[in-house]
């Protein structure tokens, strides 16, 4: 795989439904109510339920394993979480809008990958950054 800085990884979109919030509580065990009750949500000061920080940065994540076919070429990964993304409770869902772009070549075999994750046109996810090493 020939791959330049300035290279742009095929955009992904992903719905979340509230039950993708479910899914993801019980593979992650983390079952706090503004995942999944509204009115917790709200008493909170947030707009409503609110998808998992974790399950944002692992949508944002599958943009990097999907290009390259292999989950286990990710060397490192970090984000910040910056928005929450509100699910509603609807057939629709919350569209997640990824996009990747290599940011370097090093020389070591590793690339750059910058990710960003939105949601209503606005970033939920800041200074996400894959580094990964690409196939022989």
């Amino acid at each position: 795989m020939t791959v330049q800085a300035g290279d742009e990884l095929p955009p992904l979109s992903v719905r979340v439904r509230r039950a993708d919030l479910v899914r993801y509580a019980g593979a992650a065990l983390d079952f706090n109510p503004i995942h999944w009750n509204e009115q917790t949500a709200k008493a909170v000061g947030l707009p409503g339920v609110i998808s998992h920080g974790m399950l944002s940065m692992a949508l944002a994540g599958r943009l990097v394993t999907n290009w390259l076919d292999d989950p286990g070429a990710i060397v490192e990964y970090g984000a910040r979480f910056i928005r929450p993304v509100v699910v509603p409770d609807d057939a629709d869902g919350a569209l997640v809008e990824i996009t990747g772009k290599v940011r370097e070549v090093r020389e070591d075999g590793t690339v750059r990958v910058d990710l960003a994750a939105k949601f209503e046109g606005k970033a939920v996810l800041g200074k996400a950054v894959a580094i990964v090493r690409l196939p022989r």
